[in-house]
């Protein structure tokens, strides 16, 4: 069955790892047969929360910035994928953002059912992704019916466009597009 996928890149580096794993999830996503719309936060306006909670009521958020258009598309997909660097052992800050403007889904509904988060890191230690996989499992909890269904963590990466010498990399983000 097709599904509507929305890939979120979170990095606001030009060649980022997790961009560039995130980009052979689409590759996978598409070969699949699914339906991929691929949205980037470079040069997106996203502002923090103000807390008002007139998203509730009024089921957008008040602040009229990129983060209304972004969340519209995130109540549409069947299936969103995060793809984040790592900052810190966290989600880069523009994720937990947009997290937080999409408060509004929580009055208008929403399609999606299932989400899968891609971290890339420049430690290797394995585990890096726990304190990300909490966040995301805490925005999980909040809607009765998601399930996070998978993750990629890929750490040992420092300098933009490492992971294309990780050709295991790639082919697992590609998989996990294709599995979706």
């Amino acid at each position: 069955m097709s599904k509507k996928v929305l890939i979120i890149s979170t990095s606001l580096r030009n060649n980022a790892n997790s961009e560039i794993l995130a980009h052979e999830t689409e590759k996978g996503a598409l070969d699949a047969g699914h339906k991929v719309e691929f949205v980037t936060l470079k040069d997106k306006v996203i502002n923090f929360c103000k807390g008002c909670l007139a998203c509730q009521k009024l089921g957008k958020c008040v602040i009229n910035d990129d983060a209304n258009e972004i969340t519209l598309k995130m109540k549409d997909a069947d299936v969103i994928v995060w793809a984040t660097p790592v900052y810190y052992y966290e989600m880069s800050g523009q994720m937990k953002t947009l997290i937080d403007r999409a408060n509004s889904l929580f009055a208008t509904g929403k399609n999606f059912t299932e989400t899968y988060v891609i971290t890339t890191s420049a430690d290797s230690s394995k585990g890096v992704v726990q304190t990300v996989l909490n966040g995301v499992k805490g925005w999980v909890a909040c809607f009765s019916d998601l399930e996070l269904k998978g993750y990629l963590e890929a750490g040992g990466l420092n300098d933009p466009n490492d992971v294309q010498n990780h050709k295991d990399l790639l082919e697992k983000a590609y998989n996990m597009g294709k599995n979706i």
